[in-house]
């Protein structure tokens, strides 16, 4: 089913190619006044440059008239190759849809309501047939049944002409184009973004995106490794200005052979606080009690940290190198993946 953007927007226009599988594009006057457009001529050659195919409307009262029109509007530069010219059915309109396509001009025989004006399309020998389907459920008519209608007479009698969804309300629409066999379909951009869209898909993707990062994603990606350090004759108050800098909860206190003493954090200061601790801030590290932190190797999959953040309950961790503690792994930069 060839794809249509329904448009006369530039940027719609200029996103809906970077796709590089549209058919083209189809423009009325409608969308033309509702913009403020006062300048035709120049709209349609500026986006002819833009589209492989573009529809656009050729009006007149008279076959001659519509005929006239079409001249003039090739003569502004278009590429007959490449233009589809819009006319609304009528007795003149399908004389004009004949002279036309009889001198290799393609045409839109649009506008079209009833089985029996898509009809005089087919014979007139128009390159597409546009039922509006919007329109017609608007009034309360089963337009999908014309659509099926209008593609059993071309299958029937191998007309050459193209049944063109068009009027395109919803993604529904489109599976509707798609399952009565339309072979063609013009959609507004707002709808034509939301056809590769579903709940489910977005959940999946976030579901691979976590996996790969749970197994790709090491603990040397997330280690910080800058103002964490500090030597075990420092003091609580350098410690806590470190933290501040660092925006980590923690540092390591090494001693002199720069193997680990103890891991500082901010939870430690509040239960030496509670605890009664005199002077807490000028205290050095050495004078407080040592511990055992939990730690990491710096080669572990971001798998096995969210594991031990979650099995040992703790907010960081420290990561080693051949046994020397190399930097923090904070329990906020893994938040999104607990």
């Amino acid at each position: 089913m060839e794809l249509f953007l329904d448009s006369i927007k530039f940027e719609e226009v200029q996103e809906a190619n970077y796709l590089g599988f549209l058919t083209g594009l189809t423009t009325t006057p409608t969308f033309m006044q509702r913009e403020g457009i006062t300048n035709f001529d120049a709209l349609i050659l500026r986006l002819s440059k833009m589209t492989n195919i573009l529809m656009i409307e050729a009006l007149g009262d008279t076959d001659k008239e519509i005929i006239k029109e079409v001249e003039r509007l090739l003569k502004l530069g278009l590429n007959k190759e490449t233009t589809v010219f819009k006319i609304p059915i009528s007795f003149e309109g399908a004389k004009a849809c004949k002279f036309l396509t009889d001198n290799g001009l393609k045409v839109n025989l649009h506008l079209i309501y009833t089985i029996q004006q898509a009809y005089i399309a087919f014979c007139a020998g128009a390159t597409y047939v546009c039922p509006l389907v919007g329109r017609l459920q608007d009034q309360g008519q089963d337009a999908l049944k014309l659509i099926e209608d209008c593609v059993k007479a071309v299958d029937r009698y191998n007309y050459k002409t193209k049944v063109m969804f068009s009027s395109v309300r919803n993604i529904e629409h489109v599976k509707n184009a798609l399952n009565l066999g339309a072979h063609a379909c013009t959609i507004p951009w707002s709808i034509l973004k939301q056809l590769p869209q579903n709940h489910f898909t977005e959940l999946g993707i976030r579901q691979f995106v976590e996996h790969t990062e749970m197994s790709t994603i090491k603990a040397s990606d997330l280690v910080k490794k800058d103002d964490v350090f500090l030597d075990s004759n420092s003091t609580v108050l350098d410690a806590l200005i470190q933290m501040t800098k660092s925006k980590t909860g923690a540092c390591v206190v090494t001693d002199d052979k720069k193997e680990i003493y103890r891991v500082f954090t901010d939870g430690d200061l509040r239960r030496l606080i509670k605890n009664g601790h005199n002077n807490l801030i000028n205290k050095k590290f050495v004078e407080l009690e040592p511990n055992s932190p939990i730690s990491i190797e710096i080669n572990a999959s971001l798998q096995e940290i969210t594991d031990l953040f979650k099995a040992k309950e703790v907010d960081n961790l420290v990561v080693i190198e051949n046994n020397k503690p190399v930097g923090i792994i904070d329990i906020q930069d893994v938040l999104k993946w607990l």
